[in-house]
């Protein structure tokens, strides 16, 4: 359903190889800096989400965050 692109499809027919979640194993980061839970979220909340902590942590628009060059 969420496979607009058709990729997973492709994937899965092996059109499309090392392809992470089918072929190639997904690996839950153990620390994210962010986590958006995209089953539960708009489009336009998720990327509040997303806008707030590139905001908060300097990665856009003014200075570079520390450690950041």
């Amino acid at each position: 359903e969420r496979d607009v692109k058709g990729l997973y499809r492709k994937a899965r027919s092996g059109e499309i190889r090392q392809f992470t979640g089918v072929d190639d194993p997904y690996e839950v980061p153990e620390n994210p800096e962010l986590r958006i839970d995209t089953t539960e979220l708009g489009i336009e909340e998720a990327s509040d989400l997303v806008w707030s902590y590139l905001e908060k942590n300097g990665l856009f628009g003014g200075q570079p965050a520390e450690g950041a060059r």
